[in-house]
């Protein structure tokens, strides 16, 4: 038996080499962390529900010409996905005054913003993900103006559609993490979404109570994580195929 030779490992994900040139497998991991990794824990299934979310996400971005890293979904774990040049920056598209946006400037958790606001982060837990502006992002080549552009309409896009996507189920979108990297043809690079779309990388609130569904129930203690991650999965209708541990909302 053949070992899988590994990638990459993160704090929620393992990336091994794919079957062809160009592809990687993602593995989704149970583990959970906050605060860059200070807090830590393992959650039973959590793997598993951010794999059918994500699929389910990127499946449907797709289908409106959001291009991005999801191939196919290979098993409850693992996704095969475009390997790509992933652009060292997070991406923070924020509709709500939440986290750290809250603490910076004051604003009362829950105040909707006048508009949705695009934020950067570099990409480096060692730093603590410290927020970058456009002037150091060109200056330090870690994208270019127009990728910067791609990237801010790309995910004004993924905002609308998410935005109606989880409204129309009773969630409401706080604000969400992107990731993105490029994928070479010849000499041209083209930008794509990559990492995954799921509770872990959303801040997503009950429409009706306000009840967080996401990771904060994780960063704040609140309890019942698995059970809030299976209830997003459940209204966007992504039950079936779950095992019954998951489906049960067995969690932390």
């Amino acid at each position: 038996m053949t070992r899988r030779k590994k990638i990459y490992e993160g704090k929620a994900k393992i990336l091994y080499e794919g079957p062809e040139p160009g592809t990687l497998i993602q593995y989704f991991k149970d583990d959970t962390t906050a605060f860059n990794g200070q807090k830590r824990a393992a959650l039973e299934g959590k793997g598993v529900l951010n794999n059918r979310i994500s699929e389910y996400v990127m499946t449907r971005l797709n289908t409106i010409g959001v291009q991005n890293h999801f191939i196919k979904r290979l098993n409850l774990r693992e996704q095969l996905i475009k390997e790509v040049e992933i652009i060292p920056l997070q991406v923070i598209c924020r509709n709500i005054a939440a986290g750290s946006l809250s603490q910076r400037f004051g604003l009362p958790e829950g105040q909707a913003l006048p508009r949705s606001i695009i934020e950067f982060c570099l990409k480096d837990d060692k730093l603590g993900d410290p927020m970058v502006a456009e002037e150091h992002i060109t200056a330090f080549n870690w994208a270019s103006p127009q990728e910067i552009d791609d990237i801010m309409a790309t995910t004004l896009r993924v905002n609308d559609f998410l935005c109606g996507l989880f409204s129309g189920v009773g969630i409401t979108l706080v604000d969400f993490k992107l990731e993105f990297g490029r994928v070479w043809e010849n000499d041209y690079a083209r930008i794509i979404l990559a990492d995954e779309i799921s509770p872990d990388s959303c801040r997503l609130w009950d429409t009706a109570t306000n009840e967080k569904l996401d990771r904060d129930r994780f960063r704040r203690d609140l309890g019942n994580v698995i059970e809030s991650y299976t209830e997003v999965a459940r209204r966007l209708g992504i039950m079936s195929e779950m095992p019954t541990v998951i489906q049960g909302g067995k969690g932390a």
